[in-house]
């Protein structure tokens, strides 16, 4: 029997292959929503070792380009790693052993006045809004307060009543904790060492027809994770020295912690710098409108310098996202999976680019093979 031109476009008889594929998926997907408490150990395998493993794929793009570099100038693979680990633990120990008792310091007498901060801060937005034209409406939004949200304590302490539960939790997360950085160097060292090995021992199990596809897609994506993984490390690392200087100048409270803040939560795009400003916020406006302003100041400068200087320098032309794109994936990631939603929503988005574009490009061949002669053929760059 012959099929048309279209039917063959599509697919032919593989695109029922296909549909039914897809149905077998189904069955199974909803035969698993049934019996799912049949795979709690499996789940419980997969978060314990799903977090040292992620650290390490981290780590393993940062170090990985330097252990090439070492092994350029004939320095062996296994002792370029071995230094480059016991500089960098090395390195950390010292740092905290440094730092520590300062930051340890700065947090616990931010964290004990952080609530007065707030306090004062909201006294003097509500003594600003009881003598501005906003007055009416203050009052009308207090009372509506006051007789909709009387008993919030009450619901609150229902809320918590699960409190105790929570605390149980502790130790499990503790011995998670303790698990992933045992673990971390081990993971890591075989990443760095033996890396390139396991991607030839993958691709070598599949038929080798599908070889080089599946090659080029895993080396599109090593390149936009780990450009973006490098740069988003380097950059908030230089957000946090030039924040940290500007409120040494500037003469704010808490300057280091701060930075830190600023430089870890700075590793998320948009929402990040957001989130690390709010609480120097608090604490210059309750210090002064002086302090306030100069923090402005060298907020600015901070985005200005990152903005021309170093994003465009350090992260370069290789992973391109709208602003807008970004923001719906961090809005999408950080509802679906929460804070590591929000940390690995980008990544993920970068995989996923890579495996649409590349099954665009093969539409478009696709398209040219049955259409392009009558029609015009695609664009195929």
């Amino acid at each position: 029997m012959k099929t048309s031109r279209f039917m063959r476009f599509i697919g032919g008889r593989d695109l029922f292959y296909g549909l039914i594929l897809l149905i077998l998926i189904g069955i199974t997907i909803f035969i698993y929503t049934n019996v799912s408490f049949i795979f709690n150990p499996f789940l419980t395998i997969m978060s314990t070792i799903l977090p040292p493993i992620i650290l390490a794929f981290i780590a393993y793009y940062l170090l990985n380009p330097i252990v090439n570099l070492l092994e350029r100038v004939h320095i062996h693979r296994i002792w370029g790693i071995i230094i480059i680990i016991l500089g960098i633990s090395g390195l950390l120990t010292g740092l905290i052993l440094l730092m520590a008792p300062a930051i340890e310091s700065q947090v616990k007498d931010l964290a004990a006045r952080f609530p007065t901060y707030l306090q004062q801060m909201g006294e003097g937005i509500d003594n600003w809004l009881q003598r501005s034209f906003l007055a009416p409406y203050y009052e009308q939004g207090y009372v509506w307060f006051t007789s909709n949200l009387s008993d919030l304590t009450s619901r609150v302490a229902e809320h918590l009543g699960g409190a105790v539960e929570g605390v149980q939790n502790v130790a499990s997360t503790i011995t998670s904790v303790v698990v992933a950085i045992i673990t971390f160097p081990i993971i890591l060292f075989f990443l760095l060492k033996d890396g390139d090995g396991f991607k030839e021992f993958c691709l070598r199990l599949l038929p080798p027809k599908y070889r080089s596809d599946v090659d080029r897609i895993l080396h599109n994506m090593d390149v936009q994770v780990g450009s973006y993984i490098q740069g988003q490390i380097i950059v908030a690392t230089c957000i946090g020295i030039m924040l940290y200087i500007g409120y040494l100048i500037i003469g704010l409270d808490y300057a280091i912690t701060l930075a830190i803040i600023a430089a870890v939560t700075s590793v998320v795009p948009y929402l990040g710098p957001i989130i690390a400003i709010a609480p120097a916020i608090i604490i210059a406006i309750v210090d002064s409108p002086i302090v306030l302003l100069k923090l402005g100041i060298v907020w600015a400068a901070v985005q200005f310098l990152e903005g021309n200087f170093v994003s465009p320098n350090v992260m370069g032309k290789t992973m391109q996202v709208h602003p807008l794109t970004i923001i719906i994936v961090l809005l999408v990631a950080g509802n679906l999976f929460g804070v590591v939603g929000v940390i690995l929503g980008i990544p993920g988005y970068a995989i996923l680019k890579v495996i649409v574009v590349f099954l665009f490009q093969k539409f478009k061949a696709r398209y040219n093979r049955f259409y392009g002669e009558d029609y015009g053929a695609y664009d195929e760059k």
